[in-house]
Parts: C-alpha cells; structure tokens; sequence
C-alpha cells in the first residue's frame, strides 16, 4: 500500500499510529495524521503554520477533543479510519495531479484538506489553511526537502548530489539548533537587499576573523524559519556548503558525471541559497571538482546569470586576493562589510552562547568572568575583533576549571555510561519505529536516572555544577596564552 511513498510519509504514517496508541484509539483518525505531520516534517509545517507554538495548541485541541482511553500497545496492529482512508486516496490523486511520481507529505496535507469534514481538516482550516491555496503554493514551489525521492540535486546513483555535502540551516533553525545573533540588524538588512538585486545578487560578508560572518548567515536562517522575511525569500532555504567534503565525494566520479551533478544542482536551486563560507575555498585545488578554474565552470556561471544564489565570508586582505586572482568574483558578489561588536552586544553574545559552553563542560559562569573575557580582548588581543576571541577565551577557561575537579567515583562514571548506552538505543528504536522498545529504554534510563541521584547524594556531590568559571580562571587563560606553546 505505501510503495509509492516517500520515507518521510511512511514516518508520518507510524507517527499518526503511534499517536492514536497513546490516546487508546482502536483507529488511526485524520487528527494523528496531523500530528504525524507535525512530529516529522516540521519544515513543510512550518511553511504552512508559521505562527509559534502551533504545534502545541493542535495537541492541546486534540486532547480537549478526544476522550482518552486506555494506551494500547504499541505491538498491535491499529486500522485506519474510513476518513483517513479517503485522505491516502485523496493523496494520490494530488500526486498524479501535480505529476509526482510519489507520494509525500505535502500530498498527505492536500489529502487531509480535501476530506473537509474530518477533524483533522477541521484543525487545518481553523488556522488559516485553504485546500487551493495551499495547492497552487505546492505546485509553484515544491518542497525542496520533498517531492521526487526528496533529494534537492540529486542526479543518477552514485554521483553525488548538493545534500551529500551540504547541511540545511534553515532547518536547523526550525528545529531550534541556532544560538541567538546579536546586534546585527543593518549588516541583516544588507543581505536581504543583496539577495533581491538582479546583478551581482549573491552577498559577500567582509570582516576580520572572528566578527561573527558566519553567525549573520545563521540569523538570516533563522529569520526565514520565523517567516520574517520579504516574500521573495519566504520559500528560500539556506545550505551550508562543504567544497573539501564536495571534492572527497566525487573521488571516482567521471568529468561528465560531476558536470551534470553540478547542473542538476544549479538548475534545482530555485529555492536554496547556498552558503560557501571562505570566498578563497573557491579558489582552492578542491574547487576544481566544480570546475571553477575555468570559464565554463557552471557554480562560477550560474551566480553570474543569477541561477544560483550564493553567500561568501572573507577576510578583507583575502578579498583583494581573490578578486585579483579572479576578476569574475567581483562581478558575481556584492560586498557587505561586517563591523566588529561593541563591548556591550558581545556580552549579550556570550549570555547567548554560554548555556552550551555550560553543559559541554559540566560548570557555569559568573557574570565577572563574561566581563572579563570581553574586556581582555581589546587590553591583550588587539589584532582580533569582537565577539570571536572572547568566545575562545570562555571556552579554555571552562576547559581549565573542569580539569580541576578530578575524576568521579567509579560508581557514578558506571551509571552516567549507562545512561548515554540507554539513550543512544532510544534514539535508534525511535528512528527505526520500536515504539515498544522505545518505552523501555525510557523508563530505564528513569531508573538509572534516579541510581544516579542516589549515588550523588551518597558521595555529597550536587547535581548543578559546582564549578564556577571566574574573572581568575580567564585571567589565567590569557597568561598563558602569552607563553610557549600557547603563544600565537
């Protein structure tokens, strides 16, 4: 029956099941293909539900609306409803409507939309969804994620495609992976303008090493995922792209197979904005595979005829190089000129970064020793910016502390392996659709959880980390920063 799906709606279908056990419905309904939707594709959700919190408020409706009976397990085999049968069927046909070969999540969306008078319709339309509307968006710009096997890119097996060497930052931002950027609305702006220009519509972020370029291409992501960008950029999606992990995928790849994997990407790109990184990568022996030492390259043609929108970072020593080296990059860029933070934003910076640099290191931070970090950089480091030194300077400092604390008790190093062996099985009995397998492992790990509570109060240790980075350890940090080895 699912032959013709894609692999994402195969994993709505389990998580609609999955769904519908957890209520103690004896039915798959229209409303666990919704939230089947919402657990699997957040970006086709996403695009359609832009307002925050969607996702919970759709729960909260179901679960006002459904009378919750008893869990059924998750090794019985649960039918689907009379409604949500008609919903498949109808996915079908907007396939072979939209002449798809298969079937994929935006088809299961049409689907549920065309069956109006179900719940799951119901929930849809309530939050401003049309069946034509949202049809004739699919048809004007698919699902670069969905669609034909879901592979933006993808040409003939074996030949590498843009996703093998490429992470979806936008996605990212959908799924919450992004740290918070600071104080960059204008050099923001500038990219958004940039990327509406005709010519030279690709934009070139020119700032010193460690000015955060790579941080405004994160935030103009996350702008995206947020829907707060002009229309003309509301579909796009940022792919951050690898050229080192380009050239070691297409190691046995013939002339002619790299230049119609290149084409076949340039010409599906209508909706990506690739991020290259370092403009000078271009000019690197791996940039060879895409054949950018040459006029005929098609990566170097496509920005110049705005098939292919793409954003650089460099240094303004390296621009200069590069565009000396090849005159045709400054024809295709538009140059944005980065400025280094002040003192004030990049503390702002570092209370934004420091929930993770905390949890890495197992300590916290004292507000003496941000300020510390952000002073000692203009006093010791003149020749680097804000906020990229301070960063630096938090991570070793955090490094140093934890050194100090020794090592654990066996016992509770015993129970910690247990729990990151337990959680690793959870994620791969999830991944592969064990559900019952998945409960298991999750009242384990409460266990070893609670074995773990147990041991620390036995050896008086607390559960917060008790390890405080200061304005000392930073201070320490940047003495020996001066001395061999560590000096620069």
């Amino acid at each position: 029956m699912f032959e013709r799906y894609t692999e994402k709606a195969r994993r709505v279908i389990f998580f609609a099941r999955y769904e519908a056990s957890q209520f103690g419905s004896p039915y798959i309904e229209t409303e666990h293909l919704v939230m089947g939707l919402l657990r699997e594709d957040k970006a086709l959700t996403n695009r359609f539900l832009r307002s925050q919190g969607s996702a919970e408020s759709i729960r909260k409706q179901i679960e006002a609306h459904t009378v919750v009976r008893e869990k059924v397990a998750t090794s019985v085999d649960l039918p689907v409803s009379n409604e949500s049968k008609r919903v498949l069927a109808y996915a079908a046909e907007e396939a072979e409507r939209l002449g798809h070969k298969h079937i994929g999540t935006e088809h299961l969306l049409l689907g549920l939309l065309r069956e109006e008078g179900c719940f799951g319709a119901q929930i849809l339309q309530e939050r401003g969804l049309q069946l034509e509307k949202v049809r004739e968006e699919i048809a004007r710009v698919p699902n670069p994620l969905e669609g034909h096997g879901a592979r933006l890119g993808a040409v003939a097996s074996g030949t590498p495609s843009s996703v093998e060497f490429s992470r979806d930052l936008t996605q990212a931002a959908m799924d919450g992976e992004l740290t918070a950027t600071v104080g960059r609305s204008e050099e923001l702006e500038g990219i958004i303008e940039v990327l509406g220009y005709r010519r030279r519509g690709n934009p070139l972020l020119i700032g010193a090493r460690g000015a955060g370029k790579a941080a405004i291409v994160e935030a103009l992501a996350q702008r995206i995922a947020d829907g707060a960008v002009p229309p003309p950029l509301a579909e796009q999606r940022i792919f951050v792209f690898d050229v080192q992990r380009a050239r070691e995928s297409a190691r046995g790849q013939s002339r002619e197979e790299l230049h119609l994997a290149m084409k076949a990407i340039a010409e599906s790109a209508a909706s990506a904005i690739f991020f290259i990184g370092e403009l000078r990568s271009l000019l690197s022996p791996a940039s060879e595979f895409f054949g950018l030492t040459n006029a005929t390259g098609i990566l170097k043609s496509s920005p110049l005829q705005g098939k292919v929108r793409c954003i650089a970072t460099s240094t303004p020593g390296d621009y200069e190089a590069c565009v000396r080296a090849a005159p045709w990059l400054d024809d295709s860029f538009h140059p944005i000129y980065v400025r280094p933070l002040n003192e004030e934003d990049t503390v702002k910076v570092l209370e934004a970064h420091k929930g993770r640099y905390e949890k890495l290191h197992e300590v916290s931070y004292s507000e003496e020793a941000l300020q510390a970090a952000v002073q000692s950089e203009s006093r010791y480091f003149p020749e680097r910016v804000l906020p990229g030194k301070a960063l630096d300077l938090l991570d070793a400092a955090a490094a140093r502390v934890k050194l100090r604390q020794g090592a654990q008790p066996a016992e509770i190093a015993e129970v910690q392996k247990r729990i990151e062996f337990i959680m690793r099985r959870f994620d791969s009995a999830i991944a592969n659709h064990e559900f019952e397998k998945a409960r298991f492992y999750s009242d384990e790990e409460k266990k070893e959880r609670e074995n773990l509570r147990v041991l620390r109060e036995k050896y008086a240790i607390e559960d917060a980390p008790s390890n405080v980075v200061r304005r000392e350890d930073v201070e320490d940090v940047i003495a020996r920063w001066g001395t061999y080895p560590f000096r620069p």
